[in-house]
């Protein structure tokens, strides 16, 4: 059984791909590669940039807004694990802060810092760039190397900061070299590079590290001056980035301020080394370990920057500005690295108030990353997690998680100003769904009235932990229900630690009704449908509405198919339809034009009228069919638990086509049924 194991392992590894990662050869060989593909010798920012872009992007229009989806963001490394919902807007703002750095617009001498409320996706935003970085940097497109030098046989020493083996060049022969290498390349844009990925000229930024620079000077000084002879004895390889391994990728998290140490980011002198060197100011005495060391050709994370200790804050201001590090008993020292920190609302208002801080306001670029606000984005955030793979053995009731994400969604918006809106409505109104009396610009202007809408509200924290509580909770029950859940997430608002006051902690109350009210709404719409399941017939209905609607709004008669006769448009069967949507008599007129108008402008774009196409005009259709069907289907008997078998099997069929149309399963389904009858019970069969 070993055997076979180990067999199988021996057919999938892949040996060429592993000498291609480990690639050596000798900095003649380098030159030849960046004269072939100067890519090779991008910046951090250029490299980081064109990963992103490397992925794809697809375009869309939102309220006329041109917005640029990253494919990159949907975590294409581990199947969607970390994949970033409905920030969109915020991440176009990051990839055009890379942009611009590529381009050395002056960005790349910044610190991006991402801001926002606790669980908006900081943490994982930085956690997906270095995950593709990893990745980029084992791809022939995002490949770079290092070099280490092999002065005598047997003798190795690496450069403790990966650097790029361009910075051996003296700075007498850099334009000679430059020069050669950007040759026929129209200074870098050549191929129709132009803003695009790649197509930068080749630069030579920044000097050897003390460590190297130590060695060179040596070699140099045995070489009698012969450059030549001196990058004859280093060898450069191939460098794949590793957070794990602490190559190009570092990651500091503060900590108690008394124990912070500013050695943890531009390393330290290694004592034991000392008695062997003599001088703690040999460099090959000094560990440079520290994240802005090992951050150097990619990226480097700051958990809470904001907490940093002072001594820790004048490191940054060189590091972005002047991309160079000062390691102790030693000159500035070169770096290229993207430096990125996150931190939340109360340390960001801190370093407005703090005027010390002022130095590195002004060299900080801040992205708000706000929580969704978009109902159907925050529904994929919990289907992401709590799906059929993820949960085995419980089905979760449809409606669940959207209900919880209604709710969620709520808590972060501000309440509209106008009389004739509700917060619902207005979530409604920011998911793309048309409302009457309300445009694209409606929404843009509900935005504008509220720029700090998503800064706070109810994290998807608190959502997913009190859906795993829901989940655990009694293991007899085979599916779980949104009341269930509404009842799990009201009973955890007593003790949330980030509810700071009983008004607020009221006003989400106050909305879990309000998602309570428009769940019954859901499901006696969805028991309505099954009733009224027969598409044929709601179609029929449809078009005999439409040819009434056309003639009495172009004040025609219409042609009835059985006498072959032009009769008045037919009243009675209008207003029979209009009615179960509260359109009132008053009223009939602009609904009838509202309705012309839409099935013109769907022509217009190409579209083609359906029953369903229009949310109001399907929602009349579906109770007026469910009118004229419920009575033979004896529903409210389901609350007195009296079925006549007949009444019992028509009940079946609609429970069988809300297990196969909608998603139930027997027990909730059979819930879902108990409950509606129970509306109906009491004559509320109305639906919104």
């Amino acid at each position: 059984m070993t055997s076979s194991i180990l067999k199988t392992i021996e057919k999938v590894q892949d040996l060429d791909r592993f000498r291609e990662l480990y690639w050596e050869g000798s900095f003649e060989e380098y030159l030849d590669l960046v004269r072939e593909d100067p890519n090779v010798a991008r910046t951090a920012f250029q490299r980081i940039y064109d990963m992103i872009l490397s992925y794809g992007t697809e375009e869309y229009t939102r309220n006329r807004e041109r917005i640029v989806h990253y494919n990159f963001f949907d975590d294409p490394f581990e199947d969607g694990k970390d994949a970033i919902f409905g920030l969109d807007k915020p991440l176009m703002d990051l990839v055009q802060i890379f942009h611009a750095a590529a381009r050395r617009y002056g960005t790349e001498r910044r610190v991006i810092l991402l801001h926002g409320p606790v669980g908006t996706a900081k943490s994982t935003i930085v956690r997906l760039l270095k995950k593709g970085l990893e990745a980029y940097s084992r791809t022939p497109e995002g490949r770079l190397y290092t070099f280490y030098w092999q002065p005598d046989e047997g003798e190795r020493m690496d450069c403790p900061m990966h650097e790029d083996p361009l910075h051996l060049v003296p700075a007498e022969y850099r334009s000679l070299v430059l020069q050669e290498l950007n040759r026929g390349r129209d200074n870098g844009r050549a191929n129709g590079h132009n803003g695009g990925p790649g197509g930068y000229p080749v630069e030579i930024e920044g000097e050897l590290c003390p460590a190297c620079r130590f060695m060179f000077n040596q070699l140099l000084e045995r070489a009698n001056g012969n450059w030549l002879e001196v990058v004859r004895q280093v060898r450069v390889r191939r460098l794949v980035l590793s957070e794990k391994d602490r190559v190009g990728i570092g990651t500091f998290q503060p900590k108690d301020e008394k124990n912070q140490d500013s050695t943890e980011l531009t390393g330290d002198i290694n004592y034991r080394k000392i008695a062997e060197y003599g001088s703690d100011s040999d460099p090959r005495a000094f560990n440079f370990d520290g994240e802005l060391n090992i951050g150097n050709r990619g990226l480097v994370e700051f958990i809470e920057i904001l907490k940093l200790d002072v001594a820790f804050l004048y490191d940054l201001l060189t590091a972005s500005q002047e991309h160079k590090i000062k390691p102790k008993k030693f000159a500035h020292t070169d770096i290229d690295e993207v430096i990125l920190g996150h931190t939340n609302e109360a340390e960001y208002r801190r370093l407005l108030n703090n005027e010390y801080m002022e130095a590195l306001r002004d060299r900080t670029i801040k992205i708000d990353i706000p929580y969704v606000t978009r109902f159907s984005d925050e529904v994929q955030i919990y289907q992401r997690d709590f799906n059929e793979r993820q949960v085995m053995g419980k089905h979760i009731a449809p409606h669940t998680l959207e209900i919880a994400a209604m709710w969620a969604v709520l808590t972060r918006l501000e309440e509209p100003k106008r009389a004739n809106l509700t917060l619902l409505q207005k979530l409604k109104l920011y998911d793309g769904r048309s409302l009457p009396g309300f445009t694209e610009d409606s929404v843009l202007e509900l935005q504008a009235e509220a720029p700090q809408e998503g800064m706070r509200g109810i994290s998807p924290r608190y959502i997913q932990d009190k859906l795993s509580n829901t989940l655990v909770a009694d293991q007899s029950r085979t599916c779980i229900n949104p009341f269930m859940l509404l009842r799990e997430l009201e009973m955890g608002l007593r003790h949330h630690s980030l509810i700071t006051n009983e008004g607020e902690r009221k006003r989400y109350r106050e909305l879990l009704a309000v998602v309570k009210e428009e769940y019954d709404d859901i499901v006696k719409n969805e028991v309505q449908r099954a009733i009224t399941a027969d598409e044929a017939a709601i179609k029929r209905l449809c078009a005999n509405y439409i040819d009434n609607l056309r003639a009495y709004t172009q004040k025609q008669k219409v042609r009835n198919p059985y006498t072959g006769e032009d009769e008045p448009p037919n009243e009675r069967l209008m207003r029979s339809i209009e009615e179960k949507i509260d359109i009132p008599e008053s009223r009939k007129d602009d609904f009838r034009r509202e309705i012309m108008n839409y099935i013109g402008a769907l022509a217009l774009d190409g579209k083609t009228f359906s029953w369903d196409s229009n949310d109001r005009l399907r929602r009349a259709l579906e109770l007026k069919l469910f009118e004229d069907q419920k009575d033979s289907i004896k529903l409210n008997s389901l609350v007195s638990n009296v079925l006549d078998p007949e009444t019992q099997e028509k009940i079946e069929v609609v429970k069988d086509r809300m297990i196969k149309n909608l998603g139930y399963c027997q027990v909730c389904a059979t819930d879902v049924l108990t409950y509606v009858a129970g509306i109906f019970a009491r004559g509320d069969t109305r639906g919104e």
